[in-house]
């Protein structure tokens, strides 16, 4: 049964529409647009009508409100004092009709009926955009591997519902794109998805950026500001390199999703905040719990569920497929009419280990296609350092390793979320490859630029 608020000020026009219309709607009343505002914030309502002329807040006050913060809820708006110039105001302010007193109550059953099925009909066709919306996040996901079905099928088990998901998995598999496809199936589809990464912010502008400050709070908050929190209200935050921030962000991370209130840096006043966490790490946070590193507690909150993602190397038969995605995306962006790559240059593909996996061979693809001059990608357009690594280099071209000088920097895991893999023979080879440009080489290798330039201090490359 759909919930209808009467707004109006005279109590004979309140009770008599409430009574006409009680029996086929549940019936709300308010005496002022105060009383409305705090029915509407209490109560699930589908129809507000108000008087346009009432005592302090008229109807179109109202109106204003409901559109900005319950902007679903259809109003109509009547009047004594009916004029065209009130109902063009009205309309133009996004009133769904307007009635003039005294009121028709078999008019006023119709416009009531005509406007909550509209209402239902665009609530309808919201939800098919969203599931086509969700559909198209999945198809993104490219790939027939075992693995990935895995990950999708995990997916469609976690978007409908509100659990908090963590995705863990090597930078380059595609997290994001994981968390996006989970807020598009999901009922918050509508909503706002907000993407925060937590490793590109010191700990004070983490604060700041998460929870919002108010005027004052510290040198340079020269105005209020909303965090990412407020800003993803109703929608799904996007928490991405989780395992990054400081533990003073943690403590206050938790509370917030304990108690679903936020404050403000400078403010001891909670905001309360509506929104569906996906949190995401290349690292295993449990080992990072288990060092010490991360607070058990928050894990506990973040990981209700959890979605692991494999690495390229783990699914070799999905390759040829990506790269024909990538040739089919990168076309129409680069000017090209690429056909296709040949049988030697998909071998050659399918042996190397891809460290930084789909990012890694993306990049890869695009390279090539911008450095081709054939209609197919062969063999000779594979960058250099991928055909050594892959054991496809022709023997007389292939150059001999240079030791590097100095002693063997460690290659196991770093506080900052390197790959295992990272050695400076492999940093020099990527850095070559993208001709010393260090935003390139950051990406390549699925690292922030902040700490690719922490490990060339580490090896002596600055």
């Amino acid at each position: 049964m759909s919930t209808i608020l009467v707004v109006d000020d005279d109590l004979n026009t309140r009770e008599g529409v409430a009574r006409a219309l009680r029996g086929d709607y549940r019936v709300l009343t308010a005496a002022d647009a105060e009383q409305g505002i705090a029915a509407l914030s209490s109560e699930s309502v589908d129809l507000v009508l108000t008087d346009l002329r009432m005592p302090g807040r008229d109807g179109l006050s109202l109106l204003k409100d409901v559109i900005t913060g319950w902007p679903t809820i259809p109003v109509i708006l009547f009047s004594a004092y009916g004029s065209v110039e009130s109902a063009v105001e009205a309309m133009k302010n996004g009133a769904f009709d307007f009635l003039t007193k005294p009121i028709n109550l078999d008019h006023l059953e119709l416009v009531i009926k005509r406007t909550l099925r509209q209402k239902n009909l665009e609530r309808q066709n919201a939800a098919l955009r969203s599931r086509l919306a969700g559909r198209s996040a999945m198809d993104r996901m490219i790939g027939e591997s075992p693995a990935l079905a895995q990950v999708r099928e995990r997916i469609e088990q976690a978007a409908p519902t509100p659990a908090t998901v963590l995705i863990q998995g090597s930078s380059g598999t595609g997290k994001e794109l994981v968390a996006r496809a989970i807020h598009a199936l999901s009922p918050r589809a509508d909503k706002p998805f907000v993407a925060v990464h937590c490793a590109a912010l010191s700990s004070s502008l983490l604060e700041s950026e998460l929870f919002g400050h108010v005027k004052g709070a510290f040198t340079g908050a020269d105005e209020d500001r909303k965090g990412r929190f407020e800003l993803a209200d109703g929608g799904t935050l996007f928490l991405d390199e989780i395992s990054e921030i400081e533990p003073s962000v943690q403590v206050k991370l938790l509370r917030v999703l304990e108690t679903r209130m936020v404050e403000p840096v400078g403010s001891a006043t909670p905001i309360p905040v509506d929104i569906r966490l996906v949190a995401a790490t290349n690292r295993d946070l449990r080992a990072w719990v288990d060092a010490g590193k991360f607070r058990e507690d928050l894990y506990f909150r973040l990981n209700v569920v959890d979605i692991n993602l494999p690495p390229l190397s783990a699914r070799q038969g999905d390759i040829p497929l990506l790269c024909n995605a990538f040739i089919q995306e990168f076309n129409p962006q680069l000017g090209k009419q690429i056909l296709g790559m040949t049988p030697e240059l998909a071998a050659a593909l399918g042996a190397y280990a891809w460290p930084g996996n789909v990012r890694e061979l993306r990049n890869t693809v695009e390279k090539m296609m911008v450095l081709t001059h054939n209609d197919r990608l062969t063999l000779d357009d594979l960058p250099t350092a991928i055909r050594q690594a892959s054991g496809t280099a022709p023997a007389a071209s292939a150059p001999v390793a240079e030791k590097p000088v100095g002693p063997t920097v460690s290659v196991a895991p770093t506080a900052h979320g390197v790959a295992p893999d990272l050695d400076a023979d492999r940093l020099r080879q990527v850095l070559a490859e993208c001709r010393h440009n260090r935003t390139a080489a950051a990406k390549v290798l699925g690292i922030s630029v902040r700490t690719l330039y922490r490990r060339l201090k580490e090896f002596g490359l600055e």
